[in-house]
């Protein structure tokens, strides 16, 4: 079978979702052209080269509507013969997209692709697709969701964490990020992004290097006042034994929002030859899983563990896993049910710390998990990403010279 190899990888800072955030003068378009830009630069592609460009994407509504793949192939460069796909998987949008365009290569032959994600939530806000898992009531409690943080607070409940460790869990991604910024870590993906009159935006800006466990432990709980809406009752009418959830999670242990694109080359051996690209990692396989709409948030272990098992690896065999940090509780139990230490779990901070940008995420978390194997001369990573509604996408990866 054809192998499928990332070539190069590029994304945008993570600027706040916010009017004051970093990115909030680009459009989600503008986010993803000035990525195709660069990789044009970097790589020499010529339009004809490229088989499809296929972009995650959770919100696909106004700014980010009417397919904006095609659109951002179309105003970035590459020509009128170059299709483009946008997809959804909520939150694991951007991990799809990668292993979409991995198996179109496996499959079908296609030579070189660009895969990535991209959302501007300053933008296009969540929710504002005003879709009926999340907005008709009906819907809602007729499928029993629960809004993403009383999902978290029901695992930790759930699971028996205890707000202390969740705390320690936010110190340490912030720490993490902080040092991996300051070593230059990320500067080979990053492409620094022009404002009109102010120095470029060149950093992740929701790092808070100075996070303390003091500071987190006098947070008040975030979904406490969500819970007693309906949420919580909701719940436990889907699950009987559950009980009295306790609201422990924060804005210190829950991901920070955040507008960011991510863009990959991913090509086969054979078009990487021809067209003078170099692999430097191949995606060997992945793996899609659910679970029900209020746990919804270990969809992404679970897909991990289903991807492992069917390749014949245990968690040992891995060198790095890079995780979306969706909650501190799901952090927790991935390392605990795992077995998976510090220095392999997001050795460089994750979506708590840095932001998470939903469509984004996948992508942006698969190129750092190719600089850090990179970096360590490991051989084996994993990429995971949870969503709504118990969706989780996951991905294996090999360094091409380890």
């Amino acid at each position: 079978m054809t192998e499928a190899f990332i070539c190069d990888a590029v994304r945008t800072p993570r600027g706040k979702a916010s009017p004051k955030g970093g990115l909030f003068d680009y459009t989600p378009t503008q986010l993803l052209i000035r990525l195709h830009e660069e990789i044009r630069a970097r790589s020499g592609l010529d339009p004809g080269a490229i088989d499809d460009v296929i972009i995650g994407c959770a919100s696909q509504n106004d700014e980010q509507g009417a397919n904006i793949a095609k659109t951002s192939a179309l105003l970035g460069g590459w020509g009128d013969n170059v299709p483009g796909l946008t997809v959804n998987r909520f939150c694991a949008s951007g991990i799809e997209a990668v292993n979409l365009a991995a198996a179109r290569i496996k499959s079908d032959g296609a030579g070189v692709l660009l895969a990535g994600g991209v959302e501007s939530i300053s933008h296009v806000p969540m929710y504002s697709d005003n879709g009926p898992l999340f907005c008709d009531p009906a819907t809602v409690e007729a499928i029993g969701s629960v809004e993403m943080g009383i999902a978290a607070d029901i695992v930790a409940t759930i699971e028996g964490f205890e707000r202390p460790e969740l705390d320690a869990f936010g110190v340490s991604t912030q720490i993490k990020a902080a040092a991996a910024w300051s070593q230059q870590r990320f500067a080979r993906s990053v492409v620094p992004m022009e404002r009109h009159g102010r120095e470029p935006f060149a950093y992740d800006e929701h790092i808070r290097a100075d996070t303390t466990y003091e500071a987190l432990a006098a947070q008040q709980p975030l979904f406490a006042e969500i819970g007693l809406s309906g949420q919580d009752d909701r719940a436990r009418s889907r699950l009987r034994d559950l009980g009295e959830i306790r609201h422990v999670h924060t804005r210190g242990t829950s991901p920070s929002l955040a507008d960011a694109a991510g863009l990959l080359v991913i090509a086969s051996g054979e078009a990487a030859a021809e067209f003078g690209l170099r692999p430097r990692a191949r995606i060997v396989a992945s793996q899609s899983a659910c679970v029900d709409p209020v746990t919804m948030l270990t969809a992404g272990q679970l897909a991990v563990e289903q991807l492992l098992a069917r390749q014949g690896l245990h968690p040992d065999d891995i060198d790095v896993f890079e995780f979306a940090e969706a909650f501190a509780a799901l952090c927790l139990r991935f390392q605990r049910d795992l077995g998976v230490d510090d220095d392999r779990f997001n050795p460089n901070g994750g979506t708590i710390a840095m932001g998470h940008s939903f469509g984004a995420t996948g992508a942006i978390l698969t190129m750092g998990l190719v600089d850090e194997l990179e970096r360590r001369r490991a051989r084996r990573g994993v990429i995971a990403v949870s969503g709504a509604a118990g969706l989780g996408c996951a991905a294996l990866v090999e360094l091409v010279d380890a």
